[in-house]
């Protein structure tokens, strides 16, 4: 059977991206003349055809989102599905949910099903191991729309959301500073992630803003339930010399709690600790945990209302970044601010 040329076969012959083919057979005014005049060249030396069924299919909008996250049963992504779904399903779109559990291929293997089956647009965290972003720019090349939220891909031109994560981590380390500690640990994130470098940053900004010597031991890469009790336990075993951790989420917050517990320290009269996300779990553990919110849900909304008006517009919206405004909740993981700190 004969092949039949598509736009990405013309895209190929140009070396430009299909996207550029698309708009430059319509005529788009953001295409030079002389890209278009190539493009409508190549088209009629390939003898390109428009698919009817495509064209039918784009015209009509199947209506569907889909969705990317690495851990769904993870209480900060179940409440950014649950923005998602409530917006979308408002707006009368369907949801396609699909968990990557942090791993690169099957991330990668979402993307692909979720171009295969034409959705309108799709809303991503990656995972912690992506550093190739292949799949999600093909996706961006058939004109298939990405917002992406909390984590996001820096080298492609996309809408975000995130929240102001060296800030958050700076005012989680300056109320550990205010209430009398001096030699916090950081339970840091993956290096691969902007979330991590950026809390790290704000963690190392309170420590030079308050005049504290920093020390590079203090700040370990753990990010789980397990490891920061293993590791917080070692640290204990090791007469290693801290009073507070702030750890990059409310998991390895709370396995440090558990360590902590297990070594007869009080918390937060010998150690204090904060967490980051404000999870269910910094609610139920006991003492419970001091932690930023990272608001999920309207994270979530704000993702869905970005993706959506590009949707449904006709225009070429320049890369837009939303940033979610949060906050430090106080409990009694901490104790209460010293008023000469």
């Amino acid at each position: 059977m004969k092949h039949r040329t598509t736009i990405k076969d013309i895209a190929k012959e140009l070396g430009i991206s299909p996207s550029t083919v698309s708009r430059a057979l319509k005529n788009h005014p953001d295409i030079s003349e002389k890209t278009r005049n190539l493009v409508f060249e190549t088209a009629k030396r390939l003898n390109y055809r428009p698919n009817p069924i495509a064209r039918s299919l784009k015209m009509q909008q199947n209506r569907t989102i889909g969705v990317i996250v690495p851990q769904i049963v993870h209480y900060f992504f179940s409440s950014i599905i649950s923005g998602i779904e409530d917006l979308a399903y408002q707006k009368g779109y369907s949801v396609v949910l699909l968990q990557s559990n942090e791993f690169y291929e099957r991330e990668k293997a979402s993307a692909n099903f979720l171009l295969n089956n034409g959705v309108s647009g799709v809303l991503v965290s990656r995972t912690k191991e992506t550093t190739d972003f292949t799949h999600f720019q093909e996706l961006i090349d058939f004109g298939i729309p990405i917002v992406f939220f909390d984590r996001f891909c820096p080298s492609l031109k996309t809408d975000k959301v995130i929240i102001n994560d060296e800030y958050a981590a700076y005012i989680a380390t300056e109320h550990l500073i205010k209430t009398g500690c001096r030699r916090i640990v950081h339970f840091r994130g993956p290096q691969k992630l902007q979330i991590s470098t950026r809390r790290e940053t704000g963690y190392l900004e309170a420590f030079r803003e308050y005049k504290l010597p920093i020390d590079r031991n203090l700040i370990i890469e753990c990010d789980s339930f397990e490891k920061a009790k293993k590791i917080t336990k070692e640290l204990i075993e090791q007469n290693f010399d801290f009073d507070g951790i702030f750890a990059v989420n409310d998991e390895s917050a709370a396995g440090a709690i558990m360590a902590l517990k297990a070594a007869n320290v009080k918390i937060p009269d010998e150690v204090s600790v904060v967490g980051y996300s404000n999870d269910l779990i910094s609610k139920i553990i006991e003492p419970q945990l001091t932690t930023i919110d990272q608001r999920g849900y309207d994270m979530g909304q704000m993702a869905t209302k970005l993706l959506l008006e590009r949707i449904e517009t006709e225009k070429e919206l320049r890369p837009r970044t939303e940033v979610i405004p949060t906050r430090l909740i106080l409990r009694n993981s901490t104790k209460k601010v010293q008023e000469n700190s």
